[in-house]
């Protein structure tokens, strides 16, 4: 049974970056009325991609979730920052042709952290825990595939239950 840790900027390392303004440097703007949490993460994209960012707005599944499949993105990365201050789940696992069930792990991510998922890291979609929820997704834009699904059998599922 698959149960989420707390999102922290050591733990999630290995699958990207964790976008928040806490515990980091910054500098002041705006003649002294704004500070600027400056390059907490960077896009990747390969050769003549561009970056577009979105609003995604997500449902709540049902839990526990029996988690059917992971995707990638091999020709960028992709940054998600929830609008609305809502806590959300984040499913991961390392890059590789296949994501190892055994080697998947979960997040339980702050109303104020986003996630950038780095090039290839296996995922799962969006996982709001709020009705209607929002996130700017900032993401490749470019010829060619960049969306690689995989499906588990029935019998590698992993099944993820938050602790709420």
């Amino acid at each position: 049974m698959l149960k989420p840790e707390p999102l922290t900027k050591e733990a999630f390392m290995p699958f990207g970056d964790v976008i928040e303004a806490e515990n980091r440097d910054y500098f002041m703007i705006n003649n002294g009325s704004t500070r600027r949490y400056h390059k907490l993460t960077t896009t990747q994209v390969d050769e003549g991609s561009g970056v577009i960012i979105n609003i995604f707005q997500a449902t709540p599944l049902s839990y526990p979730l029996h988690i059917m499949m992971l995707e990638r993105h091999p020709k960028g990365s992709q940054a998600f920052m929830p609008l609305l201050g809502n806590d959300y789940l984040v499913v991961v696992a390392p890059p590789g042709e296949a994501p190892d069930p055994g080697s998947i792990r979960a997040f339980h991510a702050k109303g104020s952290q986003g996630v950038n998922y780095h090039l290839g890291v296996w995922h799962h979609p969006v996982l709001a825990l709020t009705p209607n929820d929002q996130f700017l997704v900032v993401d490749r834009e470019g010829a060619g595939n960049n969306c690689d699904e995989f499906f588990f059998s029935e019998q590698t599922r992993v099944i993820l239950a938050p602790n709420f």
